[in-house]
């Protein structure tokens, strides 16, 4: 029957052992514990350089309990003392003369203090001592000649010790730094702008140091005459960025200096698209920039861009910035106490750039790995402690800008009475990552065992990482579960009581079974013709194999079909050839490798196009070689096929993330084998392509892809980047705006949260143009943005000085020019439209108030008219027509007939005409209150025109204006056949204007003239209408009998200069039209 397993409490590293259990036991029951007084620097040396014969101090004081003794080592060497070289009674070293006469040996090196009491010894960190140097000039400046406005550009370099402050001279004279358009940079280079004649002449650089000043060689300028019409010129970067390699907290000058017409402006961007410190960066004369104070953060490659204003013609130019920092620690090691035959691990971490190298010290002298001390990665472990391991042991941290140590205290506690070892220990394969481990418990003091210790390591390799698990002393079994599939494993048990451990168990040795493999291999795509594809792919690491690989499985298709082609191949195969591929066509192509328990996972697809069936002289495939420098960087080397005999000018390169935009092209030299990607993310997958292009066509391109490695900082395994934002949705708001919305993932606990969005057009390749935004919401409104044009966008976040990787990226497009949803009305707009309206309100106020002040002229005169009473109108002849239109009259009278007759009402005449209820009595219109207007808009005009059917009317009217031209007609009076009829007009009354409907008033109103009686006051000129036809007789005048007179309506106070008609003609009722323009409305 299997023993059974018991959950039990597991510390890492095993230097934790006792801590939980055992120092409460230790130190409350054992008397004469040693007090450990700490021994430390107050001051260490530093660094220093000196001139030759100068005197020089190197500081060294410690603190702890005395006696203290400090000794100094030079080069690792103990240090002589002599007549110039002197140990002070602070510990400090005093040189009087350094190298006083040449030919002695040098006082330059690297120098130490040792500190010693009875506790134990301590090393300072090192002080480098340099000698104040300067070497001939490198580079000296070269005479040139320039064009009238162009620029000049002189450099000299020169090595020194410390580095020299470089200035210049003209003519011999220091150059003023005053004038704007001449720049002088660090590096030793001198930049003018606008030349003129005021500028040639000759110019010389001077290198001073505390000890030297040394001065370049003389160089000319020659100003000639600049063309008189400059042609447009596209932006050459004439002195671009130079590849620097800087130490932390120093001041580095990237230069970039560019010609063009007009003037081309640069700018300065990085090429990870991230942004470039405003606090410590600032620009020197016309686009040279300079960071002070360089950080780790300011490392990665600077692109440089001139561009022509207003134009997108431009160029550009890259260097890479690399940052040295000195090691620090992230951890520390920490004093332990431990019982004689116990176990003490010491841990300690730090970083730097480059990589520092890490070394244990025992009392100031370096450890050495035995049997029993084991130092691995930056861990110490000491197992079956000993006496003499009471000491003080330093962690020491170096790189090439220096070194950091770091202490901590082993005691040692003494016991005799302790329990034997566990016995009968034997192991047994559980899985491919876990194995049984059970003993016996002790043959002697068993019944004091507090607890048992299992430690277990790997049993191939030197300096394995030993691992320890702390249990209680109920039980004697355990199962180790993380361990390494398809991997031998060593282990033995320790007893534990309050008063010491046991000896060490024998050990045993068990292996763990296979499994799948945790990852495929890394492939490579070439072409050696245009119908084949050479795969090609490295072994998989022993730790993600997981057993011996037996088979390789390739998938591969075209990426324009579905079907999917499989070959399975041995294990012991590293390549393969396919053959008979269509030319000019894109092929993915996956991998997966299996051990004996089966496949594991396949790659991702990689794409690799054949080349085109033309392409026989192109330039064929270099052989391309990828290399993790760290968890950020990769190195690309590649060689190029010695076979190949086609020219190239050059090659392009491509890299993108699994799952991301690729990027590039980047152009390289012929020259170029070697390119450095930085900046990139840790834990993920790249893919790299490579060609060589020449001026006819590109060449045969590689691919390949390769994984940057996990971050091996403190910092970073103990502390994981937060995930990316998730659920990203982009939808079009206009024209130019774009609503993003995503999800913020979870978290155990509130912190605050700041997102940063990228928004970058698709295919973009310059990197200046990448727009990054900020917000701490979980939506953003993204606007200034293109009309129809497709974006890209990802978010990450930033928590707790920890940055997410970038979410996975979005796509969408903006709306085109026109109205389609929600338009983003900017303050012009706002205003043209407020003025709009303005306007038009204003033309309406002032057509009502025009329509008002109208419509009270009218009535004024309208009452003017009804307050002169009836008026006695002359006789005239009111028709001048021939008999012949008379005619045409009663024809046209006689159409209209059924519509004219009037109808017949009790006390009145209903005017049926007009389509209205119009009644007229003898006293004129009646106005009724539920009257309903009609108007009648398609009737023809001439018959507007036919004098309407005569209608016996008892009195007639005529309402008289000054200077209009009216017709007047007769007919018969029922009641005075000799006498001219009126009738008196009580009140304005609206009467039938449709016979006006030609009048000007109609043209103005463009409403056919047809009024209904509610509109009766506009209305000042009016007639009543004679009830039966005209006749012969009743168109007669007064002077020629048929022949009509035309005359004009008098005043009524002015008596009529018109003769009486005779007896025997019939008194016509006179009806009077206006004809005059000048007629009022």
């Amino acid at each position: 029957m299997a023993p059974s397993v018991r959950p039990q409490a597991r510390l890492r590293p095993p230097g934790m052992l006792l801590r939980a259990l055992l120092p409460l036991l230790l130190f409350s029951s054992l008397p004469g514990v040693w007090c450990f007084s700490e021994l430390f620097f107050m001051k260490e040396p530093q660094d220093v350089t000196v001139a030759r014969k100068d005197p020089v101090m190197l500081d060294c004081q410690a603190h702890g309990e005395v006696p203290i003794k400090v000794t100094w080592l030079k080069n690792g060497i103990k240090l002589s003392e002599n007549k110039r070289i002197q140990v002070l009674s602070n510990g400090s070293l005093y040189i009087s003369e350094v190298e006083g006469r040449r030919g002695e040996q040098s006082h330059e090196g690297y120098y130490q203090c040792l500190a010693v009491n009875k506790y134990g010894a301590i090393l300072s960190q090192k002080a480098h001592l340099t000698l104040s140097t300067i070497s001939a000039f490198e580079v000296q400046p070269v005479s040139t000649e320039v064009q009238d406005g162009g620029v000049a550009r002189f450099a000299c370099k020169i090595s020194s010790n410390p580095p020299a402050v470089i200035t210049w001279e003209f003519n011999r004279t220091a150059l003023p730094m005053t004038v704007d358009r001449v720049t002088t940079l660090p590096t030793g280079v001198l930049q003018i702008y606008d030349v003129g004649q005021r500028d040639a002449g000759s110019y010389r650089c001077v290198a001073a140091t505390v000890a030297h000043r040394r001065k370049s060689m003389e160089a000319s300028l020659v100003v000639i005459p600049a063309e008189e019409s400059k042609p447009f010129h596209t932006p050459t970067i004439i002195a671009g960025p130079q590849n620097m390699t800087v130490s932390l907290h120093q001041t580095v000058v990237l230069e970039c200096m560019a010609t063009g017409n007009p003037k081309p402006i640069i700018s300065w961007s990085r090429l990870d698209h991230k942004s470039i410190d405003v606090f410590n960066t600032r620009v020197l004369g016309n686009g040279n920039l300079m960071i002070s104070d360089v950080k780790l953060q300011h490392a990665g490659v600077y692109v440089c861009r001139a561009t022509t204003p207003g134009t997108r013609n431009f160029t550009v130019a890259m260097a890479t910035l690399t940052v040295l920092a000195p090691p620090s620690f992230v951890e520390w090691p920490e004093s332990l106490t431990r019982p004689r035959a116990g176990t003490a691990r010491f841990v300690c971490q730090a970083e730097g750039i480059p990589s520092p190298k890490m070394s244990w010290l025992k009392n100031g002298r370096k450890i050495h790995s035995n049997g029993r001390i084991k130092m691995y990665n930056s861990k110490l472990v000491i197992n079956q402690i000993i006496p003499e391991d009471d000491a003080i042991y330093q962690c020491m941290a170096e790189n090439s800008q220096g070194s950091v140590l770091s202490r901590a205290r082993l005691t040692v506690v003494m016991s005799e009475d302790r329990p034997s070892a566990p016995y009968n220990v034997h192991a047994e394969t559980m899985s491919s990552s876990a194995i049984l481990l059970a003993w016996e418990r002790p043959l002697y003091n068993s019944d004091k065992v507090i607890a048992y210790s299992v430690h277990y390591m790997k049993a191939e390799g030197l300096n394995n990482e030993e691992y320890q698990v702390v249990l209680g002393n109920d039980t004697t079994d355990y199962i180790i579960d993380d361990l390494e599939p398809a991997s031998n494993y060593t282990f033995y048990i320790v007893a534990y009581m309050p008063m010491g451990a046991s000896q060490m168990s024998d050990h045993v040795t068990q292996n763990t079974l296979e499994d799948v493999p945790l990852r495929p291999p890394e492939i490579s795509l070439t072409s050696r013709s245009p119908t084949d594809i050479l795969i090609s792919w490295l072994p998989i690491p022993a730790k993600y194999r997981r057993g011996q690989v037996v088979l390789y499985r390739l998938s591969f298709r075209l990426s324009t079909e579905s079907s999917i082609q499989v070959l399975e191949l041995p294990g012991t195969t590293h390549e393969y050839l396919l053959e008979g591929l269509k030319p000019d066509s894109v092929y993915l192509v996956r991998i997966s490798a299996a051990t004996r328990v089966g496949l594991g996972e396949s790659s991702v697809w990689t794409s690799h196009r054949t080349p085109k069936a033309t392409s026989v002289r192109a330039p064929r495939s270099p052989e391309l070689h990828l290399e993790p420098l760290n968890c950020t960087t990769i190195s690309v080397k590649w060689q190029r096929d010695a076979e190949d005999t086609a020219a190239i000018q050059g090659y392009k390169l491509y890299y993108k993330e699994e799952g991301q935009q690729e990027n590039g092209p980047f152009f390289l030299d012929t020259r170029d084998l070697l390119y450095t990607l930085s900046g990139l993310d840790p834990r993920r997958k790249y893919h790299v392509r490579l060609l060589a292009y020449n001026n006819m066509e590109d060449g045969y391109q590689a691919d390949q892809t390769v994984s940057t490695p996990g971050c091996t900082s403190v910092r970073d395994r103990m502390v994981p980047p937060p995930p990316p934002p998730h659920h990203l949705y982009a939808k079009a708001n206009g024209s130019s705006s774009i609503f993003l919305h995503w999800r913020r993932p979870a978290f155990s606990t509130a912190q605050v949260i700041n997102y940063t969005i990228r928004c970058n057009p698709v295919g973009l390749q310059n990197a200046s143009l990448v727009v990054y935004l900020q917000t701490s919401e979980t939506h953003m409104l993204v606007q200034g943005l293109e009309s129809n044009t497709k974006y890209e966008f990802a978010v990450r976040l930033h928590v707790d000085q920890l940055s997410s990787p970038w979410s996975p990226v979005v796509y969408h497009s903006t709306l085109p020019e026109v109205y389609s949803g929600y338009y983003h009305l900017d303050q012009k707009s706002m205003t043209g439209i407020a003025v709009g309206v303005g306007i038009a309100l204003t033309c309406i106020l002032v057509c009502v108030l025009i329509l008002i002040y109208r419509s009270k002229a009218r009535k004024s005169a309208s009452s003017k008219t009804a307050q002169n009473g009836p008026q006695q109108i002359p006789r005239t002849i009111a028709s001048s027509a021939s008999r012949t239109d008379v005619t045409k009259n009663h024809e046209r009278a006689a159409e209209n007939e059924d519509s004219l007759l009037p109808m017949i009402m009790p006390n009145g005449f209903l005017d049926a005409k007009g389509g209205t209820d119009l009644i007229i009595n003898s006293y004129g219109p009646i106005v009724k209150s539920n009257s309903k207007k009609k108007w009648f808009l398609f009737q023809d005009s001439k018959k507007k025109k036919v004098e309407q059917p005569q209608r016996r009317f008892t009195q007639a009217v005529c309402f008289y204006q000054p200077g209009t031209t009216v017709l007047i007609g007769g007919e018969d009076s029922p009641s005075s056949p000799h006498q001219t009829a009126s009738f008196p007009r009580p009140f304005s009354g609206t009467v039938d204007t449709e016979h006006s409907a030609n009048s000007e008033g109609s043209h103005e109103t463009g409403d056919s003239g047809r009024f209904s009686h509610e509109s009766s006051d506009e209305i000042h000129l009016s007639s009543v209408i004679s009830s039966t036809p005209p006749t012969s007789s009743s168109l007669t005048g007064s002077d020629s009998g048929d022949n009509p007179t035309t005359s004009k309506c008098e005043d009524p106070a002015v008596p009529s200069a018109a003769e009486p008609t005779p007896a025997s003609v019939a008194q016509p009722s006179p009806a009077m039209l206006c004809f005059d323009k000048d007629c009022p409305v």
